[in-house]
């Protein structure tokens, strides 16, 4: 170990380990430990904030990283509890798709298949529009981790429409309590903002049917027009079954809802940023599914014709 290295650890110790808001412990092949913020990881090193100075530790001398003993996922409730965000620390695509994969759920209709996520314990769950559309009878699939490490497959069927929005493209479902079952749920991401363009991201879902995908791209850009609507372009693959998935950063906080790709090109997939998606759960009784009115969601009149001045009493 440089001697440079060397006299970090010492200082930090010295300090007693000066603690960030969301650090890992390090422990070095040589058998001393660093705790810190991972500000930034390359496939060669991280740049780790200790609290009196950045360091650069090559990812060679490291033996293990794992979350501090006190680190908190400091999860702040929206108001109306109707979701949570997070602050949460950097991880690998592995670790944070262990950790939030039974979130993610398929959803099926008599119509066709697609994904969704869980956004508190009493089952509200988010999908696309377009994946229950015209729809009543929906059922969700759920992945619960067994104590053997193994998937246990659970249909539940009479999942509820709450909210639906077919500009955004966005539903709310309710998935019925599970007396033996206690849902597992996701962090919204607190602001998309903090996103750049070629920030890592990846996605979970069903495509094809092929339960609990993962996979992993960039943010090509974060504020692609369609139809007056900016999308997050991404370069995670996303197909027929991802839709209505949850597109997570690398803390495994949700910055968007997977919804479409561009046929005939690769990488060039979408989806519906997280600021649109709170907006739709925050507003989500100017939505609510009423199952007498088939405008559910939203109702336009039609504008009234112009009169043809050719044609009298028309």
């Amino acid at each position: 170990m440089s001697r440079v290295l060397l006299r970090t650890v010492a200082m930090v110790v010295l300090a007693g380990l000066a603690g960030t808001s969301y650090a890992e412990v390090i422990e070095l092949k040589s058998g001393q430990k660093l705790e810190g913020e991972v500000l930034k990881e390359t496939d060669r090193e991280l740049y780790v904030d200790v609290g009196v100075d950045v360091i650069r530790v090559p990812l060679d001398r490291i033996q293990s990283r794992h979350e501090s003993a006190e680190e908190r996922e400091q999860a702040v409730v929206h108001q109306d509890d109707v979701y949570s965000t997070a602050r949460l620390p950097v991880k690998s695509v592995k670790e944070l798709a262990q950790q939030f994969g039974e979130g993610v759920v398929l959803v099926q209709t008599p119509s066709g298949l697609g994904s969704g996520f869980i956004i508190n314990n009493r089952g509200y769950c988010v999908t696309n529009y377009h994946v229950v559309e015209k729809e009543t009878r929906i059922a969700v699939v759920l992945f619960h981790r067994t104590g053997a490490g193994d998937f246990e497959r659970r249909k539940i069927e009479d999942v509820k429409l709450i909210a639906l929005n077919p500009f955004f493209d966005l539903a709310l479902l309710q998935i019925p309590e599970q007396k033996d079952l206690q849902f597992r749920t996701v962090y919204l991401a607190e602001d998309s903002a903090v996103q750049r363009e070629g920030d890592e991201v990846f996605a979970i879902g069903n495509p094809l049917g092929l339960e609990r995908s993962v996979s992993q791209g960039i943010i090509s850009t974060r504020n692609r027009d369609f139809e007056g609507i900016v999308y997050i372009q991404t370069t995670t693959q996303i197909n027929p079954g991802n839709s209505g998935g949850p597109l997570f950063d690398n803390r495994g906080q949700v910055i968007g809802v997977t919804n479409m790709k561009l046929l005939g090109g690769e990488g060039l997939n979408f989806a519906i940023p997280i600021a649109y998606v709170k907006h739709f759960l925050n507003n989500r009784d100017a939505f609510a599914f009423d199952q007498d009115n088939p405008n559910t969601g939203y109702r336009y009149l039609d504008a009234p014709r112009r009169r043809n001045a050719g044609t009298p009493g028309e």
